[in-house]
């Protein structure tokens, strides 16, 4: 990210040193597209970050869900078969009630 800020930077001083006169129609195009790019940088740069933060938010609730599988189903293995009652690959009995 901190080189597309310094690429702006770069661009805002290559405008400085040509002298570009900012109200002279190309010089108005020049400056207003330049200060564009930094506001593009910034959303760009508070998208990372939002993203970040939602990243870390899924790892928490990844984390809680792990542990709600752990007290909900114990150390049982629910891809191991042995654990499974009947033949809907159910484990908790409520098909029995129904018979």
């Amino acid at each position: 990210m901190e080189s597309l800020y310094e690429r702006i930077s770069y661009l805002r001083g290559l405008a400085e040193g040509l002298e570009v006169e900012e109200n002279s129609k190309e010089g108005k195009l020049l400056v207003n597209m330049i200060d564009v790019l930094e506001d593009f940088a910034d959303a760009i740069e508070e998208l990372y970050e939002e993203q970040d933060e939602l990243g870390e938010y899924v790892d928490y609730i990844d984390e809680d869900l792990s542990d709600m599988e752990d007290d909900i189903y114990g150390e049982f293995d629910l891809e191991d078969e042995e654990y499974f009652d009947d033949e809907d690959g159910c484990c908790c009995g409520h098909h029995e009630e129904e018979e």
